[in-house]
């Protein structure tokens, strides 16, 4: 089980977590990534067969935004 979330105060905007996980990502209207499975809150679990994606998101985010965990966040 991996829970994800975007760090938005660090978020660049760059793209890279799109490119690699386009069913997890996307913008809001600020420009800003985030986990569009839950809103952002890191409280819905990766579904398996995007895990592996999120995981490449998460080292390709050159701000070290996207926070991946094996715990819910709170």
């Amino acid at each position: 089980m991996k829970y994800c979330l975007v760090e938005k105060d660090t978020c660049i905007a760059c793209g890279a977590c799109s490119i690699h996980a386009p069913d997890v990502f996307d913008y809001d209207t600020e420009g800003l990534a985030f986990n569009m499975l839950d809103n952002n809150t890191g409280k819905v679990e990766i579904p398996n067969d995007l895990t592996e994606m999120v995981i490449d998101a998460e080292f390709a985010c050159p701000s070290l935004s996207i926070k991946v965990s094996d715990t819910p966040f709170t």
